[in-house]
């Protein structure tokens, strides 16, 4: 089923004074899509958000929602709502008054009012908390009611601030699942901006990446990270190990000699940025090199290598290790099994890695 656009963005530019915010933004975010705005602090992801929600304006460009032109249309009367990194929940109201707010100019009767709500509260998984009291709640629970406090107006597009950040690491995780689980039961356009580049690739169905007010990359989760189209999308999409390498194309094929493993031929689509020519940097990421243990044997291809540094996570170990003809070492992560040693600092080991774990980016 072909997806029906959204939002269009179309050479969305964003000024302030001399600061070039946004630069010709072109976007396309569809209908019931989970879309992320990831990108470092200053990159201009919340700037394109508040652009979509009508908080700022545009300096030049066109945005379209729903097929309607967004020019001059204030954010009370677009079809998208949003909640904020502080989720600002009224203290001194109940929960059910807080979720009820955006109902206040609403002409229903009181009575529907509050099956709406109550119906709001039993999506987000707060059904018997209306009456209580919106200071008494924990960090996910509030960050809930925001939830439903949206969702009640049954917006086409909710749009997501860093609604996780004050969280701790155990609720960020537990609140992701439900974001998700929510998205699809509502089944609207949810629109995440943040920093976290797990929480994105949990989270979302694409991802667009940001720079300097510019999209760097747009893709699926597993092609961003598998296929990054350049050294810094790599770098900030998980952890990469960079390499020096030549690289010569022959036909569909790219033939690329890597500093400390060798020669390899590999695919045109392990170049995502381009047919690369003479120097270039070749990435290839921790969990597809392997550390070969004593008495195990592999087909893949074998360097020798001395361990350097090793950090033990419980469930997984990382190692350093230094490679002949390769100047910084290489981070490998290793799944702790059960009969698996913990390799020490300075141990001679073997490391397996496999051509088609290879990305090829520009030098």
């Amino acid at each position: 089923m072909t997806p029906k656009p959204l939002i269009q963005l179309s050479g969305v530019d964003k000024y302030y004074g001399d600061y070039h915010a946004l630069r010709g933004i072109d976007l396309t975010i569809n209908e019931g899509e989970f879309f992320s705005l990831l990108g470092p602090s200053g990159c201009g992801k919340t700037t394109l958000l508040r652009t979509i929600a009508g908080f700022e304006g545009v300096s030049g460009g066109t945005l379209m929602i729903d097929g309607k032109n967004m020019a001059g249309v204030s954010p009370n009367l677009r079809p998208t709502n949003m909640v904020f990194q502080s989720y600002a929940i009224f203290p001194h109201l109940s929960v059910a008054e807080n979720v009820a707010f955006g109902l206040r100019k609403d002409p229903r009767s009181k009575e529907e009012k509050a099956k709406a709500v109550a119906e709001a509260l039993e999506m987000v998984g707060l059904g018997g908390y209306g009456n209580r009291a919106a200071h008494a709640l924990s960090g996910g629970q509030r960050q809930r009611v925001a939830l439903a406090r949206a969702l009640i107006l049954k917006p086409k597009v909710l749009l997501l601030d860093e609604p996780l950040s004050a969280l701790d690491k155990k609720m960020r995780e537990l609140m992701q699942v439900e974001l998700i689980r929510l998205q699809r039961q509502v089944g609207i356009t949810f629109i995440l901006v943040t920093h976290d580049q797990e929480e994105a690739l949990v989270m979302s169905d694409r991802i667009a990446v940001m720079f300097e007010g510019e999209i760097g990359q747009l893709d699926d989760p597993e092609t961003l990270y598998r296929r990054p189209n350049s050294k810094r999308v790599a770098e900030f999409i998980g952890k990469m190990n960079f390499l020096d390498g030549t690289a010569t194309a022959e036909g569909n094929r790219i033939a690329v000699d890597v500093a400390g493993l060798g020669k390899g031929d590999i695919a045109a689509d392990q170049a995502p940025g381009g047919m690369p020519l003479g120097k270039v940097t070749v990435g290839i990421r921790p969990e597809t090199l392997a550390i070969v243990f004593e008495g195990e044997t592999t087909d893949r291809r074998i360097c020798d290598a001395v361990v350097d540094e090793v950090v033990y996570y419980g469930d997984m170990t990382y190692y350093d290790v230094k490679v002949p003809g390769v100047d910084k070492p290489l981070t490998i992560s290793m799944k702790n099994m059960i009969g698996r040693p913990v390799l020490d600092v300075g141990a001679l080991t073997r490391v397996a890695w496999d051509e088609r774990s290879l990305v090829v980016l520009a030098a």
